[in-house]
């Protein structure tokens, strides 16, 4: 039960931030203080806060943001807020976003010769619906803001995006969506890994073209 005075909405809010950081840190793919989370609210943005642990978030100490950057409540933010706001300035219908330095997905972003246009391949169905093409974004420094730029360039496009030698950013239209679209990225990493030097059989664009129309998939 919260104890804080907050709007209904807001409140909500943060609670399920906080069980969604739960979540991802009983699943293994939130070590140590890493990955941040956010979510739109009417008058501004939720955003974990700086050097916390996804799985012990106070809903109370959770930052909230106007839209000019401004901290209005809780403790300072992470030091990434500002690839957060690169998504929601590019997307507006975003009503959450998820950052995370989960073991596969990160790895991948690690591996030379990517496919810049796409870093994992169509081999699922549901890699293709619920996260599409994935980007990959050159190499920038945390907390680079050369780096939100390079981000807000394909955010317009592309929900997800992969963070060279970093990890992978997923914008939904609520914070379900957004948790859904990285575990689904997180999983099909994994499946890339181990299906490496084997010769795999990835959705031609017959199957992709099947999934867009029926689906809405955005590749």
């Amino acid at each position: 039960m919260t104890n804080y005075n907050a709007p209904p909405d807001e409140a909500a809010l943060r609670e399920e931030i906080a069980a969604i950081g739960r979540g991802f840190r009983q699943l293994g793919v939130a070590p140590g203080t890493s990955g941040n989370i956010s979510a739109k609210l009417a008058d501004g943005w939720l955003m974990t806060p700086t050097n916390a642990s996804l799985g012990a978030l106070n809903p109370e100490e959770i930052s909230k943001l106007d839209w000019d950057g401004n901290l209005l409540s809780g403790k300072p933010p992470t030091k990434e807020s500002f690839l957060h706001a690169a998504f929601y300035e590019a997307r507006p219908e975003t009503g959450g976003i998820i950052h995370l330095h989960a073991t596969h997905s990160s790895a991948v972003s690690c591996l030379a010769g990517l496919d810049a246009d796409s870093c994992l391949p169509p081999i699922t169905p549901y890699f293709v619906m619920r996260v599409g093409r994935l980007p990959l974004i050159p190499y920038y420094r945390p907390g680079d803001p050369e780096l939100g730029t390079a981000v807000r360039a394909y955010a317009a496009k592309y929900p997800a995006v992969l963070l060279s030698n970093h990890g992978p950013i997923v914008a939904g239209k609520n914070l379900e969506a957004a948790r859904n679209a990285i575990e689904e990225l997180e999983e099909t990493a994994k499946l890339f890994l181990l299906l490496h030097g084997h010769k795999t059989r990835s959705l031609d664009e017959s199957d992709i073209e099947e999934l867009r129309q029926v689906f809405n998939a955005n590749w």
